[in-house]
């Protein structure tokens, strides 16, 4: 088991005076099929608790996450997640699909009442804020987009408590998604690789071609 990540980074935004933070982290990425998933656990800096177990939702087994996960939802002050599809990753990119993902998850999380201070995104580019010059022909953002300052870390899920958690709940939703359309394509396996591009995967595409789940934008094979 990896170092226990804590809330020792995120705490340093009380300084600035912040009390409520969004955790947030992205699953689906890479894949070749079916979609990006943005998870969000908002916590109190001045009253959290640390939750055992929890890392990085690539470090943990199946059965962990699927036990983590309602700990997870009960422990943070609020949780969602936010899913774009491979249409809308082919139609925007996957930058911009991201941006989908995640200000639907942020929406779901302002609809429960909870408005986060600060945001603290893993990785090193912000993809959550709306773009600080849209384009002149874009009729504005159909959807809420975020609006609280966003912080960016390497390696965030590795070390912030809240981050890894988030990867916990976008990894799970994900996982069930796939399951979910697994049933309709059983060729490619996606029970088994989410959608990732495994030897199985990649055969089953040259057999069968791209289902309507494949991002077809991409280059499959």
């Amino acid at each position: 088991m990896s170092e226990a990540p804590t809330l020792d980074y995120e705490r340093r935004f009380r300084s600035s005076g912040a009390r409520l933070l969004a955790g947030i982290d992205e699953v689906g990425r890479g894949a070749l099929a079916g979609p990006v998933s943005v998870g969000i656990a908002v916590i109190d800096l001045e009253a959290q608790e640390l939750l055992a177990d929890v890392r990085d939702s690539k470090l943990l087994k199946v059965a962990d996450r699927e036990r983590l996960e309602p700990l997870v939802r009960s422990w943070s002050v609020a949780s969602a997640v936010g899913h774009a599809t491979a249409g809308e990753i082919d139609a925007v990119g996957i930058v911009g699909a991201l941006r989908l993902a995640g200000n639907r998850a942020w929406s779901a999380v302002l609809a429960l009442g909870v408005t986060p201070d600060v945001v603290l995104l893993d990785g090193s580019h912000n993809w959550l804020s709306p773009p600080a010059q849209p384009s002149l022909f874009d009729e504005g953002p159909a959807e809420p987009c975020c609006d609280a300052p966003v912080h960016t870390l390497v390696k965030a899920d590795m070390q912030c408590l809240s981050v890894a958690a988030a990867s916990v709940l976008a990894k799970v939703a994900r996982d069930r998604l796939m399951c979910q359309l697994h049933n309709e394509y059983p060729a490619f396996d996606w029970d088994e690789n989410k959608g990732y591009g495994t030897a199985a995967h990649k055969d089953a595409l040259r057999a069968a071609g791209p289902t309507p789940y494949h991002r077809v934008s991409w280059q499959l094979l």
